[in-house]
């Protein structure tokens, strides 16, 4: 990513046609851009900060290319720290590139150029306007594809999730201030520890921890969501299991055998956790009758090998059959597994949930609907959600290793702490690894290249 602080613009509204199109501009003195890019426009110059001004915007021959709302926003009271001017005109593609064609020509003195994908995040968060777990709030809450992800997104992006971690690294920067200080007197390694409890305050700290990584687990669960492949021998219900999950006739469904070919592929919700199901072509044990269904089944285990979660389809009118036997042993190790007992309705099952052997069995119709419920239930469980009625953050797989590490050195010190020979300097090494684990969330201690892949991955304008 360009790191020069040369002014930038970008359209910052989805590609496509609507009623609003915004062109943003940020940089250090916007004012001389100002001035000449509305020179024959108003007279109302300088333009009043955080004020509308309904404005014509010019092209370079006076000819007007739109009308529309000028905002212009003065260090270091914007988004990004800088001077930051909104030109929110119509949403025509069109439109809006001939006005920021029109910004790049203005502004070849102030040498202002295209906007590279998260830039403007990015002088927000270099410019101290918000933390790095805030800014990757901003993609999360963009690409959130579910309420709860809103929800939980929003109170990342509000700060919940960065004053948490706050909190934890001064605890630990206050027990390394102890130890530090009493590093010149070795002889009194042992009672110091004791006076000041070290024990007991790092095993404090570590269940706040505990507590942060069991909110942001749900979080991540809302963020990444599961997949769940629905696998089994031919005309066992996969197909009307996925149009009971999703609640329309999203698979054909006939008595005849093999009839899904294909992976079809729907997402639900299941209390705010995306839930992607994935239907799959019936397995056969025996020698596939024609080249489609033998590329289907392929297929089938492809998707497999792939899933969070699989879900074996059975007959349980039929009982377990020598060909579900050899599936089953086919499956990979280490992806959980639930055996669905399908079409109760005939076999006079009641609907139920048993675990043998390790193995959990869903008893269900997808006729009547009897035990879906309990299926939603267990795959919940499965995926690890638990409703604890606390407020949760939208965290990333990268959050998530910075506690796991945090916790590691934590769990070290509290070792050093309780020795026979303490050593200050191995305790004091620890705690700082720790802080260092926790503030690399918030960005207080992160790389460069850390920083360019993160901000790679927004979209450009934002």
């Amino acid at each position: 990513m360009n790191t020069d602080s040369s002014p930038i613009a970008a359209i910052a509204t989805a590609p496509g046609r609507g009623g609003v199109g915004i062109v943003r501009i940020s940089g250090k003195n916007l004012e001389p851009f100002i001035t000449e890019f509305f020179r024959n426009a108003t007279s109302e110059l300088p333009l009043e900060p955080r004020y509308a001004h309904f404005l014509p915007f010019m092209d370079e021959d006076g000819s007007i290319i739109d009308e529309g709302i000028a905002l212009y926003f003065k260090a270091p009271h914007s988004f990004t720290g800088e001077d930051v001017l909104e030109l929110q005109g119509h949403g025509g593609p069109v439109v809006l590139q001939m006005l920021l064609k029109r910004c790049l020509q203005v502004g070849k003195n102030i040498d202002l150029r295209m906007a590279e994908p998260g830039e403007f995040t990015r002088r927000a968060f270099l410019n101290d306007r918000i933390d790095l777990a805030q800014a990757e709030a901003i993609a999360d809450l963009i690409d959130a594809t579910t309420e709860e992800a809103v929800r939980s997104a929003s109170r990342s992006l509000s700060g919940a999730f960065s004053r948490e971690i706050h909190e934890l690294v001064a605890t630990i920067i206050e027990l390394r201030m102890l130890v530090e200080s009493s590093l010149d007197f070795p002889e009194e390694d042992i009672d110091f520890l004791q006076k000041e409890n070290f024990k007991e305050k790092i095993a404090a700290i570590r269940d706040s921890l505990s507590g942060i990584v069991a909110q942001a687990t749900q979080g991540a669960l809302l963020r990444e969501g599961i997949h769940v492949v629905l696998a089994g021998q031919t005309n066992v219900g996969k197909s009307s299991l996925l149009n009971v999950l999703t609640g329309s006739d999203i698979a054909i469904v006939t008595p005849i055998a093999g009839t899904t070919r294909d992976k079809i592929t729907e997402t639900i919700q299941l209390e705010g956790i995306p839930v992607t199901l994935i239907d799959t072509a019936g397995i056969r044990t025996s020698t596939a009758e024609d080249e489609v269904e033998r590329i289907g089944i392929e297929r089938t285990w492809g998707e497999i090998e792939k899933a969070d979660v699989i879900l074996h389809l059975l007959d349980a009118s039929i009982g377990p059959t020598r060909s579900d036997e050899k599936i089953a042993a086919d499956f990979p190790e280490g992806i959980p597994v639930i055996q669905v007992w399908n079409k109760i309705d005939i076999s006079g099952h009641r609907p139920s949930v048993d675990n043998m052997f390790g193995i959990t069995q869903v008893y269900l119709s997808t006729q009547t609907g009897q035990g879906i419920d309990l299926l939603k239930t267990e795959l919940l469980k499965i995926a690890g959600w638990a409703q604890t009625g606390e407020s949760t953050y939208l965290a990333r797989e990268r959050h998530m290793n910075a506690m796991k590490t945090a916790d590691k050195h934590l769990a070290i010190a509290a070792e050093h702490a309780v020795s026979g020979t303490p050593s200050l300097d191995l305790l004091a090494e620890e705690l700082r690894l720790a802080q260092d684990a926790l503030n690399s969330i918030t960005g207080a201690f992160t790389s460069d290249d850390l920083l360019g892949l993160i901000f790679s991955r927004f979209c450009i304008g934002k």
